[in-house]
This record gives structure tokens, C-alpha cells and sequence, in this order.
């Protein structure tokens, strides 16, 4: 599996076409958005690797930062509002992106021989447009410990990190990103007039667990406070620096900066930062209450152009009868050359698109068997699963495969009780690891065995808070006699307007234990 670096989930034309050849000729035929908002390609033999790798990198892409334990890719919002707030998301994901890079240049020396790329990554030349120094702010030294004594490696020294690093950002109001999930979350902060002033910042989520390891579990972030935008890179440098020399290096499984976090508590963690950082970090600004939006279907994007967010099953983009998304997408691609955003619940975003090419590209899905978005179910739209079995070595059971016959099980489910109309945001996971984000969910399934699963409740709609663990082993048959006593209790104990995901944190497992207990079809 190779997986690219995206940072803000952008996607040029070129390197979409330049993927769907290689993805052809090098790898299993199709290409899968990920929950990072990048794509993954499965199938490559080894021979193929410095061909694909090196041509993805001479066309101003790259995979370094993908994997590994640096800073990952950086999450967004992936709605193309042309608009003050949203600009400045972008932004910004894209200098952290270019701030946290690895310096070594031992990727170019193994894949393009030690020659130099053909081209810079396309989101450092975009960021020194906008005048951005970052290479001057990553090399700052305030002499507080921040930088290290590395030729090559100022930042992430010669261990790198712990683990994995993973940063987020979006604009007030839109968590359409499950920004709580990240180490670092930042939140776009403007004044009356749209000027940035700086980020409000989150610390310390994640979602990795191993089963029946209980100093291993999936945590949301906490609000650390506001950071003024002339200070936000020195800031995000401390706290990398804070989890590089005080996380976890001699247990893997709790390396993670959410454990650091979580050991100190938000208050010394923040004494910490400061201490690197050098200023005191200013009190979490108020700001508008978190909603969660897909941005599926047609929006106006703001400059006179729309763009429209195309539902993909778990991010399988592919050739399958008569669906045939992959060459849907080369088709748009090939006639509008039109940008893409991969989202964080594994779909595309198609942006800058002109209005009088609407009805050309509605034809052009509905000629490859797309169903339009109004026909696609809200479960599946809401719903995500990993890649799990066959193609992940960690999977203890299915989940990619299965999760289309849960989401018509719980459906029909639905129907029968009387509740159509409800909507319940569902994830599954072939493994405790958590890719899917599942201890968020309303709803979740966590494999745990061969066609079984631990099942998990009360996650927020807005993805605010973790869910809890409900069900220790869950045999897949016994779907609907474990959901419908839960469904029935939510019907009658409901709340006006409450989302299932906020009745079952408000009632707890005790109480719908006994309720289970009682309960007869």
C-alpha cells in the first residue's frame, strides 16, 4: 500500500490522472480515499514502487509525511467557500504541512537516485506565495529547547517523534473534520472585518486502542487555548517539541501525545508548552457552536462557481458492472479539468466548477451508473468503515466489505419500528486502531474476532465527545436482536429532538442494560 501526502485533501488534475494510470498499470485498478483526506493505492509490487513513488513526486506530490512517526497529513474543512475564514484554513493546513515536514533527503536518494524533483511540492510553492517564510520559522531558535543540535533534522531530531502526529483545522462552527481526533486541532480565528488574529487550540486527541488494555483507550481533545497569528508556528513548534521529549518512548501503545496529555492534564500540559514556547497561551475565544456537515451535493462556492461533494462508499473509488466511478472521475477530469478535495468521511469534492457545466457533469455520473445524491441513503452517507480484510494486516474481521449489508439491516430495522426518518452516525472498524474514527460515532462496530464485534454508544452528531463501550463481543448475526431493544428504549425515552447519539450518553449503559434485560419483541 502507498499513500500520499495531500495536505487540505487538494488534489490537482494532473495528479489524478497520473494516479488512475498508475493505479492501472502499477497497482489493483482502483485508488481509496482515506480518513486523512488522501488517497491510498493498493496492489503495488515492489518492482513498481520506485517508478510510482518517484513519478508522484516529479509531479509536485509527495508520500513522505503520509506514514511514520512525523507529523501525517493535515486535515481541513473540505468545503471551497471562498471566504475569509475558510481561506485562512487552507492556508494554514498547508504551512504546518511545510513546517513539519522531514528534512532528510534520504527519500530522494532512494527513489529518484539522489536527483532533485522535477518540481516542489505544489503546497510550498503556494505557501511562499502568500508570503510565508516558513523554512525561517522552522529554523527559529528561541534557545528553549524547541530545536535540536541535528544537521539535518531540527525539529524531530534523529528519533523523530514518538508516534504518529496528526494536525487539523477549521473554521468556527464546522467539524466536519472530527477535529477533536487530532494532537493538534486549530480553529481560524477573525475579527468583524475578516482579518486573522490567530487559532483557538486543541491538544491530546486520538483514536488508537488495543483491546482489553485499559491504559490504552481513544480520548477528545481538550481546548488549550488562543494563540495570536504572528506566535501560531512557534506555538505548534513547542507542543511538537513537548511530545517529542516527553511522550512515551519505551511503551508504543500509549506514545501517543493524547497519553501525555491526558498523565499531566490539560493545565501542566499547557505550563509545558509554554515553557518551550516562551509566552503564556491566551484563554479558548468564544466562538459559534459545532455542527457537522458532509458538504455533499451542490453548494456555491462563493466567487460565482459551484462545487459539489460526490458520495463514495468507504472511498473505494472503482470499476465495478455497471458503477463505474473511477472513470467517472477521469471523465470530469479529462473535460472540465477541474480540481479536486478529498473530505474526511472518504469522498471527493469537485470545486471551481462552472454553473453552465452542471447538467454535462450530472450526465456524465448518471452515464456511469452514479446514483444521484438525493437516492444515496443518509446512513451510508453518514457512515465510514476502514479498509480492514484482505488488505490490512491488522484487521482482526471485516469491516469495508460488510459494513453495506449492516447499514441495509439497520435500515430495514428502522423502517419496521417506525423511524425512518432517523439518523445515526455509524463507523466500523476491522481492529481496535480506530482509522475510521469509530469511538466518535453515534453508533459503532469494533472488530474484535472473526464476524464479531465489540459495539460502542453515545457518540455526539457533532463529534465532540468518545463514545463509550457498550457490548464486549457482538456475533454480526446478532445485529438486529442487539439493536432493536436499544432502538425501542430510544423511541419511547427520547428527548424532543434528541439524536440517538445523545440520548444513549444521557441515559448510560446501566440504563439500557436493564432495559435489554426486560425487553420482549
Amino acid at each position: 500500500m502507498l499513500r500520499l501526502k495531500q495536505p487540505a485533501g487538494e488534489l490537482a488534475p494532473d495528479l489524478f490522472r497520473l494516479l488512475d494510470d498508475l493505479s492501472i498499470k502499477h497497482g489493483q485498478g482502483d485508488l481509496r480515499a482515506t480518513t486523512r483526506q488522501c488517497f491510498q493505492m493498493h496492489g503495488i509490487m515492489k518492482g513498481s514502487l520506485k517508478t510510482v513513488i518517484s513519478s508522484i513526486m516529479n509531479i509536485g506530490s509527495s508520500t513522505v509525511g503520509a506514514c511514520g512517526d512525523v507529523n501525517r497529513n493535515v486535515m481541513i474543512t473540505p468545503a471551497p467557500f471562498e471566504t475569509p475564514e475558510y481561506n485562512y484554513a487552507r492556508e494554514y493546513s498547508k504551512v504546518f504541512a511545510h513546517l513539519f515536514r522531514p528534512m532528510t533527503p534520504a527519500f530522494s536518494e532512494i527513489w529518484l537516485d539522489g536527483e532533485k524533483v522535477a518540481t516542489s511540492e505544489v503546497w510550498a510553492k503556494e505557501v511562499e506565495e502568500l508570503g510565508h517564510n516558513v523554512d525561517e520559522k522552522m529554523l527559529y531558535d528561541s534557545g528553549r529547547g524547541i530545536i535540536l543540535d541535528h544537521p539535518i533534522e531540527p525539529i524531530y531530531g534523529d528519533r523523530y517523534l514518538p508516534r504518529k502526529f496528526k494536525i487539523g483545522v477549521t473554521v468556527p462552527g464546522d467539524n466536519s473534520l472530527d477535529i477533536y481526533t487530532n494532537d493538534i486541532g486549530c480553529v481560524v480565528i477573525t475579527n468583524d472585518q475578516g482579518e486573522l488574529e490567530g487559532f483557538n487550540v486543541m491538544v491530546g486527541g486520538g483514536m488508537g486502542r488495543t483491546h482489553k488494555k485499559e491504559n490504552t483507550f481513544a480520548r477528545a481533545a481538550d481546548h488549550m487555548g488562543f494563540v495570536p497569528k504572528e506566535d501560531i508556528m512557534e506555538c505548534l513548534k513547542a507542543i511538537v517539541a513537548a511530545q517529542r521529549d516527553h511522550g512515551n518512548r519505551d511503551v508504543r501503545a500509549n506514545a501517543r501525545m493524547k497519553y501525555l496529555v491526558h498523565t499531566l492534564g490539560i493545565d501542566n500540559f499547557r505550563t509545558l508548552v509554554e515553557s518551550y514556547y516562551g509566552k503564556k497561551v491566551q484563554p479558548w475565544r468564544p466562538m459559534a457552536e459545532w455542527k457537522y456537515n458532509d458538504w455533499m451535493g451542490w453548494w456555491e462556492q462563493g466567487d460565482g462557481k459551484l462545487f459539489y461533494g460526490l458520495h463514495v462508499d468507504n472511498g473505494r473509488v472503482k470499476d465495478e458492472g455497471s458503477f463505474r466511478l473511477k472513470t467517472a472521475l477521469r471523465v470530469i477530469t479529462d473535460k472540465y479539468n477541474l480540481p479536486m478535495i478529498l473530505s474526511p468521511t472518504q469522498s471527493i469534492v469537485f470545486r471551481d466548477i462552472n454553473p453552465e457545466d452542471r447538467p454535462g457533469f450530472e450526465a456524465i455520473l448518471a452515464e456511469h451508473g452514479i446514483k444521484p445524491l438525493e437516492q444515496v441513503d443518509p446512513l451510508s452517507r453518514l457512515a465510514m468503515a476502514c479498509p480492514a480484510l484482505p488488505l490490512c494486516g491488522l484487521a482482526q474481521t471485516e469491516a469495508e466489505r460488510i459494513i453495506p449489508s449492516f447499514i441495509e439491516r439497520i435500515r430495514a430495522l428502522l423502517d419496521n419500528m417506525g423511524i425512518s426518518d432517523e439518523e445515526i452516525l455509524m463507523r466500523m472498524t476491522g481492529c481496535p486502531n480506530g482509522c475510521a474514527r469509530p469511538y466518535m460515532a453515534e453508533l459503532a462496530f469494533v472488530g474484535d474476532g472473526p464476524k464479531s464485534y465489540q459495539v460502542w454508544l453515545g457518540g455526539s452528531p457533532v463529534l465532540t465527545r468518545t463514545a463509550y463501550p457498550f457490548m464486549a463481543k457482538m456475533k454480526q448475526d446478532d445485529l438486529e436482536v442487539t439493536l432493536e431493544p436499544i432502538l425501542d428504549m430510544f423511541i419511547k425515552q427520547r428527548q424532543e429532538f434528541e439524536a440517538f447519539g445523545d440520548f444513549c450518553h444521557r441515559i448510560g449503559a446501566e440504563a439500557i442494560e436493564k432495559y435489554m434485560e426486560s425487553y420482549s419483541a
